[in-house]
């Protein structure tokens, strides 16, 4: 058996979306997989990952997504780790497609969904952990009442509301299949919010936070914003990490098991990853 290992190139998506539909996840349509790998957002891209062949048949992939941050003023790349699927009966070159994906230079890798062994598969290779405590948000129908306290999720209402870094982000995530957008704004001062649909338990009743701009303002108009994703999203539950909005609502609970994330960098510190330019705001499942 002579199995091979290549670069995903832009050729390759198709069939990489329908083996990735077919062997690990039928929820998600084999062109919403092919889409997904082409991030919306410009940077240099290498590949869209690493694919095993045997032969001229695809038996694993491992996808990739690209990213240039400026981070303390600094350009930095990164490489966000994403879907990983090889076949049982090719399981001993599964390894093969991570060292290739870490033995590129230059890049600061993460691992933001990591499940079954992956996280201590990462961590024998020098990933660490980031701190994911996440509280856990019964969204409400609470009263509201008319003021200078507004909460959109309109993408003009949106767009008109960013400025800066986040008018940045708003752009190169617009087009990303999982992200979704919401602006709060409280007289002068607005914040932010890039959440994604998610699953737990089969049940796609949540919302997971992946970026807040201000959390201040987060917090006083949490009510209003659980109102507004029961209503508007018709999401139960929102899913935040502790590390983007510091204390969680008072009617919140603390998630006994959060989902593990992790990275790799020789210089990057945990406070300087986020959740955005990966897999979570491309692939909904």
């Amino acid at each position: 058996m002579t199995v091979a290992i290549n670069a995903i190139a832009a050729a390759d998506l198709p069939a990489v979306g329908r083996f990735l539909h077919t062997h690990l996840n039928r929820r998600v349509p084999a062109a919403a997989w092919e889409r997904a790998a082409r991030p919306p957002w410009q940077a240099f891209a290498p590949n869209h990952g690493f694919l095993l062949r045997d032969g001229e048949v695809i038996v694993g992939a491992y996808l990739a997504f690209y990213s240039e941050r400026v981070i303390d003023g600094r350009p930095e790349r990164f490489c966000n780790l994403g879907a990983w699927c090889v076949l049982p009966d090719y399981r001993f070159h599964a390894p093969r497609l991570l060292r290739a994906l870490l033995a590129q230079d230059g890049f600061h890798f993460t691992d933001l969904s990591p499940s079954g062994n992956v996280p201590a598969i990462n961590t024998r290779l020098g990933f660490r952990p980031l701190d994911t405590a996440t509280a856990l948000v019964p969204n409400l129908p609470w009263p509201t009442w008319p003021g200078r306290r507004r909460i959109s999720s309109a993408p003009a209402v949106v767009e008109q509301n960013v400025a800066g870094h986040d008018r940045v982000l708003y752009h190169d995530h617009a087009e990303a299949a999982a992200a979704r957008h919401v602006i709060l704004v409280d007289g002068q001062r607005s914040c932010y919010v890039i959440f994604r649909r998610d699953r737990r338990k089969g049940l796609p009743l949540f919302a997971s936070i992946l970026y807040v701009s201000d959390p201040a303002v987060l917090h006083d108009m949490a009510r209003q914003f659980s109102r507004h994703l029961l209503l508007r999203h018709g999401v139960l539950v929102t899913l935040v990490e502790s590390r983007l909005i510091g204390r969680p609502p008072r009617w919140s609970f603390s998630l006994a098991a959060p989902r593990p994330k992790m990275f790799k960098s020789e210089r990057l510190t945990a406070d300087k990853i986020d959740n955005l330019y990966s897999e979570l705001v491309c692939v909904r499942w």
